[in-house]
């Protein structure tokens, strides 16, 4: 009999996991990797996965408990992709041209990814009603935290451990941009006149990432398939997202799972939006700053 109750949930976590690989960004970087830039196919490929694993949610009860995560997925690439329409646009290109400064042009990508996190907001509201529900509180900032492996002890305060671990993982991403962009004396003192508009950016893409790809995910998947299978695989869809990003290849989806699974971690362990926010928040500050300076470029 208990084998007989565990299986629903044993398949749930199954197609969680195979689900979630598919409409990550793992097809894209097979594709782009061995074929070429991505088409258009492959965007509409995953809008009809959701809509019918949407439709599978109600003839298959282990995949009923999924229904929301996928509802919220499509509602995200269609604002993705609408946000990326309005950017290719003439309009908005005069605005926040890509041969304009960094700033200007980076600014015109952040408008429209926080567009984006105020459609997840209005969807995750019209669905769980408080925002409490979907992390969107500050949450209780002196949570005790579990063990993680020699990492983590369990019980240390998130009050201290944010600090540590925001300070940990801005430092390893401070080495490796020196030693991989290997800036100039000229080009870090050109830094300093630009650092307010690089704070602005940076909190924009932190609550932004931590909003659509951190929030609007665990509130889902953590009562469907449990908070150590929400962590991995909240984990690996924002590693693969990096793989173009910085740093990147390997590297970079190798450090942004560790990154993710501990905001994800944050996330849960203190109910709330504002620890994840705060360490997201100081490694983007380092990697905008080396991008500023044209030390680093995405994508490689």
């Amino acid at each position: 009999m208990q084998n007989d109750k565990s299986l629903p949930e044993r398949n749930t976590i199954i197609f969680a996991w195979v689900s979630t690989l598919f409409i990550s960004s793992l097809p894209n970087i097979i594709w782009q990797e061995f074929f070429g830039p991505p088409t258009i196919w492959l965007f509409w490929s995953k809008i009809i996965l959701l809509i019918s694993l949407i439709g599978l949610s109600f003839l298959w009860t282990p995949a009923k408990k999924l229904r929301v995560y996928f509802l919220l997925f499509l509602i995200l690439y269609i604002a993705e992709k609408l946000l990326d329409m309005l950017g290719a646009s003439s309009l908005w290109i005069r605005w926040f041209p890509q041969s304009s400064s960094f700033i200007k042009s980076m600014f015109g990508i952040q408008l429209r990814r926080i567009a984006v996190a105020a459609i997840m907001v209005f969807s995750l509201l019209a669905i769980y009603r408080r925002p409490n529900r979907f992390f969107l509180v500050p949450g209780k900032l002196d949570a005790p935290s579990e063990k993680l492996l020699f990492l983590i002890d369990k019980g240390t305060s998130w009050k201290r451990l944010s600090w540590i671990l925001a300070a940990m993982i801005t430092f390893g991403t401070l080495v490796f941009l020196v030693l991989a962009g290997r800036p100039s004396l000229s080009q870090l003192s050109g830094l300093l006149p630009m650092l307010p508009a690089i704070l602005i950016l940076a909190a924009m893409n932190a609550f932004s990432e931590e909003l659509s790809y951190r929030a609007a995910l665990l509130a889902p998947l953590s009562p469907a398939v449990g908070t150590g299978h929400s962590l991995l695989l909240t984990a690996t869809y924002f590693g693969l997202a990096h793989f173009y990003g910085v740093p990147y290849g390997v590297v970079g989806v190798i450090m942004a799972f560790i990154l993710g699974y501990l905001l994800s971690k944050a996330m849960l362990e203190t109910k709330g939006f504002f620890w994840p926010w705060f360490i997201h928040f100081w490694q983007d500050v380092a990697i905008f700053s080396f991008m500023a300076i044209g030390s680093i470029v995405a994508g490689g």
